[in-house]
């Protein structure tokens, strides 16, 4: 009995002992994972403070990575849309750009800053370009390269994680199976002991009973020593692994993910800096553009504007003086009255002398120039003259700028000598140049061949020689142009003066006035040349300058044919070819012409066949027509579709 005692109480102490032993050992390694442990005075951390929140954080930095791409997408649609306002900005000033022939109005203030707007707003498309390229390249590669790089280190350090996790529930399940092993084996102890003390208290058990409860005793107190010992050691393994685990093994995972989040935090602003970096970057040139543009607005002076109108438009021409009262009764019962008239619709009319027929129709066209110059040779010299003040330049206008009022004229022939002038400047220095070379050549065969710049210097001299020529012409229409005398010479001047009799008075001899020939060359274009030259002697009109050939007073050649002085017949009246508007005065003072007032609005129909001269048709006072031909540079026409 004492036997069993002392075995009972030698087992207690044993697993007394033990139980001591471990918590010592646990004690000193407190120190020892204290020590390993972050420290946290100095910096809070996610290893320490957030030691059981392993779900939350992978959560959290889910979410942060989340957010770092979805910044990227807001950069590459703003992207698109600073691309999309550039490229329209770009059209929108492209649309707006004037056109080609619209150039001359750049002359204006208001013009000119509308151009310099649109090449600041086209500066503004190119800085909203600058800006897209920028965050395209440095901002949106930079947040996708940092995106995916913390993904990939999220992963890591989350498979690193859930390892150490799976490593300690592996631990925990060992130390539960020790602990209920130790349990059972424990109880099976006492039980093995309680069986025995009945059994040796039983006198009615055999020696040899209670020696086999006895080995039962000591087999089960020895099994429930070994599975206390693996309980403690698997215990103390568990411990041990539970203390590295959330002392340096998880906080150093939660420590990575702390510093990738806070990675993320720290490269989201300075992307968001970088960003406003750019913008800023291209502040001060669009400051600059505002400026421009400011400065643009400011530039614009409507008095130079109305100034340069004036210069434009300005014809030169005096204003009409007032028209003079014609007394009927003191009038020639002949003469046909000059004053305006609408255009009426045609139809069978009785046509009263004056009027052409279709037999006479080529003879009346050649009749003006036939009057004027009697010859053959004397009509081609003025025909070639006809046909080479006629022609055109590249931009539709005559040679010499005739179909201009005086002014723009004038203005025309200057800038036009101011160009010549210049490429004669041009051609004199590249020719000088060529004999320089030339002469060095010649001096010294060793820089070159001195033949090689002859052909050249010859195409020089030929080039510059034409322009001389082109220069001198100019010149000449810019002379002739200055001589004229602009209050004297507009239509409604030539015409008040012929009215008085002063440009039309004859000598008995038949001769022309000094003043006649003088003012031969003041008409403001040709057709008022042909009609100048028409009251010379040498074309043979009388004062009558009414009526066409053919008509009641028609020339002397026709009187002495026999042909019939006044004629009336009813003839089908000419289909008109379309209306037009006088533009000038127009005084008739050449046969087969009539005049005309500024303004008046006639019939067309005949055109011009290339010799200055249109024939039109107007209702008179006697309810018939008139017809003759005026300068077509007198008229506006409109012809019918």
């Amino acid at each position: 009995m004492s036997f069993v005692l002392v075995a009972i109480e030698s087992a207690k102490v044993k697993w007394q002992t033990d139980q001591a032993k471990a918590a010592q050992q646990q004690k000193l390694a407190e120190p020892e994972n204290a020590a390993a442990a972050p420290s946290s005075n100095n910096k809070m951390s996610w290893g320490t403070e957030l030691w059981d929140q392993y779900d939350n954080l992978s959560i959290h930095t889910n979410k942060g990575i989340e957010v770092l791409d979805k910044y990227a997408n807001f950069l590459r649609d703003r992207v698109a849309i600073e691309t999309e306002y550039a490229g329209k900005l770009r059209r929108l000033v492209k649309n707006y750009q004037p056109k080609k022939k619209e150039e001359e109005d750049n002359e204006f203030t208001s013009r000119q800053a509308f151009r310099n707007l649109l090449k600041e707003v086209g500066d503004l498309a190119g800085q909203r370009e600058v800006v897209s390229e920028t965050l395209q390249l440095q901002i949106i590669q930079g947040v996708t390269l940092l995106s995916k790089t913390l993904r990939e280190d999220r992963k890591k350090c989350l498979n690193d994680g859930t390892m150490l996790q799976q490593t300690l529930s592996a631990q925990l399940s060992s130390l539960e199976r020790a602990k209920r092993n130790y349990d059972k084996a424990y109880r099976d102890s006492e039980k093995a002991v309680e069986n025995y003390k009945k059994a040796d208290m039983d006198f009615n058990l055999s020696r040899a009973e209670v020696e086999r409860y006895k080995n039962i005793m000591t087999s089960k107190i020895q099994q429930s020593d070994d599975a206390k010992n693996e309980y403690a050691n698997q215990l103390q393994k568990t411990n041990n692994l539970q203390q590295q685990h959330y002392g340096i093994l998880l906080p150093a995972v939660f420590n990575r993910l702390q510093e990738l989040d806070e990675k993320r935090t720290r490269g989201i602003r300075e992307f968001i800096i970088g960003a406003a970096d750019v913008e800023s970057s291209v502040a001060p040139i669009i400051a600059r553009c505002m400026e421009g543009i400011v400065k643009a607005g400011e530039s614009i002076n409507e008095t130079e504007d109305s100034l340069k109108v004036i210069e434009r438009y300005q014809s030169g021409f005096t204003p009409p003086t007032d028209i003079p009262f014609e007394d009927l009764s003191k009038m020639d019962p002949s003469a046909v009255p000059q004053s305006n008239y609408s255009s009426v619709p045609y139809n069978h009319l009785t046509i009263k002398s004056g009027t052409l027929t279709a037999a006479k129709l080529k003879k009346a066209r050649g009749g003006i120039l036939n009057s004027i110059f009697g010859s053959n040779k004397q009509r081609q010299i003025i025909e070639a003259c006809i046909t080479m003040k006629n022609s055109l330049t590249a931009d539709g206008q005559k040679e010499d700028f005739s179909d201009l009022p005086p002014n723009q004229q004038r203005k025309k022939l200057q800038a036009k000598i101011a160009e010549l002038q210049h490429k004669v400047d041009q051609e004199t220095n590249t020719r000088d140049g060529l004999m320089k070379m030339k002469i060095v050549y010649e001096a010294n065969s060793s820089l070159g061949n001195p033949m090689t710049v002859e052909g050249q210097l010859n195409e020089s001299e030929h080039e510059l020689e034409k322009l001389k020529v082109n220069l001198k012409k100019y010149q000449g229409f810019l002379d002739k142009a200055n001589q004229l005398q602009v209050a004297n010479n507009s239509p409604q001047s030539n015409r008040n003066q012929l009215q008085n009799g002063h440009r039309t008075s004859r000598h008995s001899n038949g001769s022309a006035s000094a003043d006649d020939h003088h003012d031969g060359d003041d008409q403001p274009d040709d057709a008022g040349s042909l009609s100048s030259s028409s009251a010379s002697p040498e074309s043979g009109l009388g004062t009558s300058h009414t009526s066409l050939p053919g008509s009641g007073q028609g020339s002397a050649n026709e009187n002495a044919t026999g042909e019939e002085t006044s004629y009336e017949t009813e003839v089908e009246l000419l289909q008109p070819l379309g209306t037009c508007r006088a533009l000038y005065p127009f005084e008739a003072t050449s046969e087969g012409s009539i005049p005309m007032n500024e303004g008046e609005e006639l019939q067309v129909i005949e055109n011009d066949q290339g010799d200055g001269w249109t024939r039109v048709r107007r209702a008179n006072n006697s309810n018939g027509w008139d017809e003759g031909f005026v300068p077509t540079s007198y008229i506006e026409c409109t012809l019918f579709a």
